[in-house]
Parts: structure tokens; sequence; C-alpha cells
């Protein structure tokens, strides 16, 4: 899957830094873990990489397994693109679903997540603080993400002062209604 794709050559696997690794290991052993490194350095990898593991091992279409928050949409729209370059390119069907649920989704493609919640939901803490109170989404949540083991907050350093509560407030509910407790990394 986390391989450089080239249309008519074999993929080339990745070689990872040392910083992925060992947060890929601490994920893998159960860990939450902050990871804080320079731009362009590949932190997405550091979490999409145990993300997809975990699906792949157990199965695509089983709920969401992961959220990962942005603080703004144009993150979350570069990520998208990112996980199709992996989980498109080179597959029939992509071994696991992710989409974007961020309000400026179409009303037909939020229906679609809310019909068929993908394994990767990428959003904002707003957009998610609004699932929170929205009877559909909020159903949504509570039954489909049941087994949710991430939540990744990106660019976690943006969050200070009351916007820094408020997100840890969302974190705290997500995990209550969701009913993961302690075991969400």
């Amino acid at each position: 899957v986390f391989a450089a794709k080239k249309p008519g050559t074999a993929p080339i696997p990745f070689s990872l830094y040392r910083h992925q690794r060992e947060a890929i290991e601490a994920a893998r052993a159960g860990h939450s873990y902050v990871l804080t490194t320079g731009t362009g350095s590949g932190k997405s990898l550091a979490y999409i990489v145990p993300i997809v593991d975990r699906v792949l091992r157990e199965g695509s279409g089983k709920g969401i397994r992961d959220i990962v928050v942005y603080p703004m949409n144009a993150l979350a729209n570069s990520q998208m693109e990112e996980l199709d370059k992996f989980l498109l390119s080179g597959f029939d069907t992509p071994p696991v679903t992710y989409r974007r649920y961020t309000g400026q989704e179409r009303s037909d493609a939020r229906h679609e997540v809310l019909d068929n919640p993908p394994d990767i939901l990428l959003t904002n803490y707003v957009m998610l603080e609004l699932m929170l109170t929205r009877p559909d989404e909020r159903r949504l949540l509570q039954t489909h993400a049941k087994d949710l083991q991430f939540l990744v907050l990106d660019e976690l350093h943006t969050y200070r002062g009351r916007q820094g509560a408020d997100v840890a407030m969302l974190v705290r509910r997500v995990r209550e209604l969701t009913g993961v407790g302690d075991t969400l990394q």
C-alpha cells in the first residue's frame, strides 16, 4: 500500500524515517503519542500507517476506526489527495475506505457517509463538534464508531487557550459517546 507507484512499473516500498518507525511502533503497542517534527517530514504517514494496518488486518467496512481532525479544511483536502495516491492507485477496489466530512460536502456526499460509514473519517474540530449535536450524525458516531481506535489531532499545536480547552472537551465527549474509553489512542 505504502509505496511509490508509477503506471506500468512495480511499486517501490518506502523506507521510513526513525520518527515514523517509532510512532508506528507506539501505535501498534496501543500507546497514545504526540509527534513533533518539521514540516514535510512525513508526520501523516506516522498515523496513517497504523490506521491502514489495523483495517487491513481486521477487514474494511466494520465502521469508523479512525477520525482525523484537522484545524482547516485545506489540510483535510490535502490528506484526501495523499490517501488517494496510496489507496486508489493500483487497486480495483480501495482496501480501506475514507471520506471527508467537513461541511463543504454536498448533501449527497454527506448522506453517503451516513449510509456507508468509512473506515477513516477526515473532518475538522468544528464539524466533529456539530456531529455530536445533530441527531443523525450523532447516531452515526454512536453506532458506527464503537470500535474507534484512533482519534488524530493533526496540527495539535494550533489548539491553544480557549480553543485548546474546547478540543480537549471534544475528545472527552467523543470517548464517552462511542464508549471506547481509555482504549482510544
